[in-house]
């Protein structure tokens, strides 16, 4: 199963450098036979329980190469967890 292994690795990848996911909400075959996957992840988590009412969901895209390992990521989004998330 190539998408449960790609999203294993991305939990992986994001739990050791950056947070744990809190939701994996696409897997997509890129053109050069790599993957595309956007996660969001609950930001700063402690911070925001202290300082603030809701938590913050940052939305990460992650590109994975054809060996299924991330070779990067970028932030597209912050917002707080309440709020209607608009894809984009």
């Amino acid at each position: 199963m190539k998408i449960k292994e790609i999203m294993n690795n991305v939990n992986d990848f994001f739990s050791e450098h950056v947070a744990p996911p809190h939701k994996i909400t696409s897997v997509e075959a890129a053109e050069d036979e790599g993957w595309k996957v956007r996660v969001e992840v609950i930001e700063e988590k402690e911070y925001m329980k202290k300082y603030a009412k809701d938590e913050m969901l940052g939305t990460y895209d992650v590109i994975l190469n054809k060996e299924k390992e991330v070779t990067s990521f970028t932030r597209r989004d912050v917002r707080f967890r309440s709020a209607i998330g608009v894809e984009q």
